[in-house]
């Protein structure tokens, strides 16, 4: 007999105070040993519409919901008795006659006499009458036909083909979850696509696998609601942390790319939300359980998103330590601080800015250089000389300058290049090097090597690798094999490099790319907001696009406030205000986050939190505990958070894009550059919160404000 964990059990399971979950937890591990142990004392739910379902006790108050057939038991649900027991009277759980999708369907209450006429919604008045105009119907144009091709329950047609906008997501709620998906696009597209898979991808090099109509359990979208457990490890796994359901249902689109079989370099990609870090988990997860020989690596931007994804994949494992001993999670300088101890036998010294900055002044000094101000020196230094590794001027000559108007000619680059050739012999002879220097001598060194640290490479955050990163990536890669190297990133959320050309360093992802379009995290008037920010489709250096038209969000909440109050002390009321409201409806305080542009505007995030009467706590690299505290910091660290409530604060003229960023510029390509990445870094922090979102700053306010209203 098969075993299986609905969603809708884990998600019930969540709700329940710690000690009842501990209790319901053995009652579930005992069902799967012993269907039949006396204990459970099983009785058949005689109200219920599917004659299928029956209760197992757990102690004195607290019901399992089960649904039992001769050749499966599926754990449905779990709550205090008459809860439980309403629960199933209202449900059954059936194929879909026309996806063949096994659903979990909630019974609709028919009051009407008489079936009433699909074709006609709404009757003529009587001549004389005066027109009353009903509502517009969402999906009024829809035939039966249409709406069962995309899994709505027979039950259902009827309410569906009445749904108004006001009234659509409380049904959506109600519905299987790829009928409220694809009815959610065709009402904001239009198009009533697959619900199965709603991806968009280039030229996939394989079909993917559908499951066979005959297994209702094994259909795509019964496996994002349904998962079959094979193991007594495998479901406490589960059930030691079923509240991050993403470890344990997935949405079909993200199954697809997950189990796909990549013959070269691949990446997913989507809007805040959709789940791109997830998939990137899952694929780590399978190539550690089905190669056994696998040394992998998972990779990121920063130390603290690394460490998150150490504990997720971690979780995902079930804690097997025989498999997380052949991963490896860093952060991208983490990797190559690791790999140069390894590799030359000491630890790499770095250089930073400040020491470059000076070389660069005492270089143009020493060769009298004129008409180059220092912010130039030091953007062409970052920009050109240092990430493409320029080492004579020969290579000088000929180096891309993508991004740069400013070509510079045949004189000119003659001049410059003493000045950057002192330079670089100056940290040479200091016996340190920069992070580009560092991530270049690696990549040389394993790129000559036939033999690689790790066989398969995971890379998350990836919209901000640079170029010596991504070189090191990919001599790190094997050539041979398939699934060696993969990426998960959203070029709208690009905020700390330049864009640059993946093909020309090896990294050709054209035809193996995936967009995301479901999002799981932001509500609908959140995500829509934050999306008015960024443009609708994003091109990268090699032509390949991200559309982000016909993402859509699986919830909905309230309207983003946007804010400008006349002075900061107004400001700090309202935000106040809004972190209090908060508070009161039950949202704890490390449930919520406050961000700003920089450090320079952190005291007003401050203050705002504590005239609510909360504590703050400062992000930091090394984040600490959260627990009982609000979240404040800047928008780069809000980078992989997630919080039910956001304020992004002191938005300012002058602050968003920062005007230090501004002045600084010196080529106007650089100016466009800096724009995007100011956009950027407020779509990252709004798309942090999940239910409610405040943007503030003192009037008039930033200019990126107006196209969010």
């Amino acid at each position: 007999m098969d075993f299986r964990l609905a969603d809708t059990f884990t998600a019930a399971l969540a709700r329940l105070p710690a000690a009842e979950q501990k209790a319901v937890k053995v009652s579930v591990m005992d069902l799967q040993l012993d269907p039949s142990a006396p204990g459970l004392q099983m009785h058949r739910i005689d109200k219920s519409k599917d004659a299928n379902f029956w209760s197992a006790r757990v102690n004195r108050d607290i019901r399992l919901i089960l649904h039992k057939t001769a050749a499966s038991l599926l754990v449905a649900y779990v709550d205090h008795h008459d809860r439980a027991y309403a629960w199933a009277e209202r449900r059954r759980i059936e194929a879909h006659p026309r996806t063949g999708a096994i659903q979990i369907v909630e019974v609709v209450e028919r009051v009407e006499e008489a079936e009433p006429d699909f074709a006609r919604l709404w009757t003529a008045p009587e001549p004389g009458a005066p027109v009353v105009v009903p509502p517009v119907r969402l999906f009024a144009d829809l035939s039966q036909d249409e709406l069962l091709s995309v899994g709505v329950p027979q039950d259902w047609l009827y309410p569906v083909a009445q749904a108004t906008d006001q009234s659509f997501f409380e049904i959506a709620e109600r519905l299987p979850a790829e009928a409220a998906e694809a009815l959610l696009e065709y009402a904001a597209g239009g198009r009533l696509g697959p619900a199965a898979d709603p991806t968009t991808v280039e030229a996939p090099e394989a079909p993917v696998e559908q499951a066979p109509t005959s297994d209702p359990y094994a259909h795509p979208d019964a496996k994002r609601r349904i998962r079959k457990v094979e193991s007594a490890e495998e479901l406490r796994a589960i059930l030691d942390a079923p509240w991050d359901k993403w470890s344990v249902f997935l949405h079909p689109s993200q199954r697809a790319v997950v189990e796909r079989t990549y013959r070269g370099p691949a990446r997913v990609a989507g809007s805040a939300g959709t789940g791109k870090t997830v998939v990137a988990l899952h694929r780590a997860a399978r190539i550690l359980r089905t190669e056994p020989e696998a040394r992998l690596l998972l990779a990121t931007f920063s130390e603290p998103l690394a460490g998150a994804l150490r504990g997720k994949l971690s979780l995902l494992l079930g804690g097997d330590e025989a498999l997380l001993r052949r991963a490896s999670v860093f952060s991208f300088e983490g990797l190559a601080l690791d790999l140069h101890e390894l590799a030359f036998g000491r630890k790499a010294r770095i250089v930073g800015p400040d020491q470059v900055a000076a070389a660069l002044d005492a270089a143009a000094e020493a060769a009298d250089l004129k008409g180059y101000s220092p912010r130039f020196l030091i953007s062409e230094w970052a920009s050109v000389i240092d990430a493409w590794r320029v080492e004579d001027a020969e290579a000088y000559a000929a180096v891309p300058r993508l991004g740069r108007r400013n070509r510079l000619g045949a004189k000119q680059r003659q001049a410059l290049w003493p000045v950057f050739s002192a330079v670089r012999a100056r940290l040479v002879g200091q016996g340190g090097g920069t992070w580009p220097a560092v991530f270049h001598a690696l990549a040389d060194h394993y790129g000559s090597q036939a033999t690689k640290p790790f066989s398969h490479i995971v890379v998350d955050e990836a919209q901000d690798l640079g170029v010596p990163e991504l070189r090191l990536l990919c001599a790190l890669a094997p050539t041979e094999g398939t699934d060696r190297l993969f990426f998960a990133g959203d070029l709208g959320q690009r905020i700390f490099q330049q864009p640059f050309s993946w093909k020309a360093l090896g990294a050709d992802v054209r035809g193996r790319s995936t967009t995301l379009k479901v999002n799981y995290r932001t509500s609908q008037q959140i995500r829509e907001a934050a999306d008015r920010l960024l443009p609708a489709v994003v091109r990268d250096v090699d032509g390949r696009e991200e559309d982000r038209r016909g993402t859509i969000s699986i919830f909905e909440g309230p309207h983003p406030e946007i804010i400008l109050p006349a002075n900061e002390a107004a400001e700090i009321d309202e935000v106040a205000g809004f972190l209090r409201q908060a508070g009161s409806d039950g949202v704890a305080p490390e449930e919520m986050g406050v961000f700003v542009r920089s450090r320079a505007q952190l005291a007003r995030a401050r203050s705002a939190v504590e005239a609510a009467g909360f504590t703050p706590v400062e992000l930091t690299e090394h984040q600490a505990d959260l627990t009982g505290r609000v979240a404040v910091g800047t928008m780069h660290l809000a980078k992989g958070l997630e919080f039910k409530v956001v304020a992004v604060v002191a938005c300012d003229d002058e602050v968003l894009p920062l005007a230090e960023r501004i002045d600084s510029v010196v080529e106007e390509s650089d100016l466009d550059d800096v724009y995007d990445t100011e956009r950027h870094l407020l779509y990252v922090a709004c798309t942090r919160a999940r239910d409610r979102l405040l943007v503030s700053g003192v009037k008039p306010g930033s200019e990126f404000l107006a196209d969010m209203g």
